[in-house]
């Protein structure tokens, strides 16, 4: 698969005049991209807010499609009219590139990847969540496997009951997991379906067909539901930015089952595509503040909340949505806050 990844490192070509991003401390006037670099941390040698690269594009309208990134490119801050620029050189063959309105595609493994792709690569390929609960309910589910077995792994023939489209006769195989309701108004938001394999089907008779095992995460079991592929593509290539609208939700989930969260852990947030957040958004985590007794007037007394990592939203549902922490300066945890930047 080709990839068009975008370069975050124009977010340095803006000037201080306009007020929209500004400089990290201790910039770097070079910088070669080595192997293992990811396009957000290369932005943030060079900015103190990453994400706000959207804008530059606003104040530079000649710029619309930036170049990719590779390894051993050389960055380079130099000043146009008093404005800070970056320009790329590929060394004496290619010359000095000045960043510029360019689309090159390439192997993803070539680029330099916008955020560390394998960190949610299991997501983007199988994690899902159902909407509806009538839609978990509806779904074909297994009724058999092969020679009355009650469990089957990859290469098993197993059988399945419910409605199949013959035009995707590839199916995925979930097992129904956390169902997820908001914490505070207790709505119904959806329910994560576990990722257990999948299967093409080689035969129906009437609402029976008969499937071969591709592949399992663990063994298949008897009502474990079919779904075809979600109609969304597959996006490995983000554009950071803040939320058009304000978001005040909560961490309500860490899919690994972890009870600490640290920097490239995935979470749910209790929030998605209704309340206006997108694929790329990034998200302040706020630490929720403890509640102490003072001392002196013997009453309790909430801590304020405080800022304690940043997170970038690569999946979105209706009403929930999966994260990636990109930083974290203190342990996180489940009914964290998070906020725009």
């Amino acid at each position: 698969m080709r990839k068009s990844l975008l370069a975050l490192l124009l977010l340095a070509s803006a000037g201080f005049a306009h007020g929209q991003v500004q400089l990290r401390e201790g910039f770097p006037q070079q910088y070669t991209v080595v192997a293992g670099d990811t396009l957000w941390d290369i932005a943030g040698k060079f900015l103190r807010e990453p994400w706000k690269w959207p804008e530059l594009w606003q104040v530079n309208p000649q710029i619309q499609n930036p170049n990719l990134i590779y390894p051993g490119d050389l960055l380079s801050l130099v000043y146009v009219d008093g404005q800070p620029r970056l320009t790329l050189n590929r060394g004496a063959s290619r010359g000095t590139i000045k960043l510029s309105p360019r689309v090159r595609s390439s192997p993803v493994a070539d680029a330099i990847p916008s955020i560390p792709l394998q960190a949610i690569n299991s997501f983007l390929l199988s994690n899902r969540i159902v909407d509806k609960a009538e839609d978990f309910d509806k779904a074909p589910y297994i009724v058999a496997g092969d020679a009355e077995r009650v469990l089957s792994g990859t290469g098993d023939r197993i059988f399945a009951r419910g409605h199949f489209d013959q035009q995707h006769p590839v199916y995925g195989i979930f097992r129904q997991g956390k169902v997820y309701t908001d914490p505070e108004s207790k709505e119904f938001l959806g329910i994560n379906a576990d990722d257990i394999g999948g299967g093409e089907v080689v035969a129906t008779e009437g609402d029976v067909a008969t499937l071969a095992l591709q592949r399992t995460t663990q063994e298949v079991r008897l009502g474990d539901r079919l779904f075809s592929s979600e109609e969304r593509s597959i996006n490995s290539t983000f554009m950071p930015s803040a939320p058009a609208s304000e978001i005040n939700g909560l961490i309500i989930d860490v899919p690994r089952g972890v009870t600490q969260i640290g920097a490239l852990d995935v979470v749910t947030l209790n929030k998605g595509q209704r309340d206006g957040l997108a694929e790329g958004n990034v998200l302040v985590v706020m630490k929720t503040g403890e509640t102490v007794r003072d001392r002196i007037t013997g009453q309790p007394l909430k801590i304020p909340d405080e800022r304690a990592g940043l997170l970038m939203v690569f999946r979105t549902y209706d009403k929930l949505s999966y994260g990636l922490v990109l930083n974290a300066s203190r342990s996180l945890a489940v009914m964290d806050k998070v906020r725009n930047p």
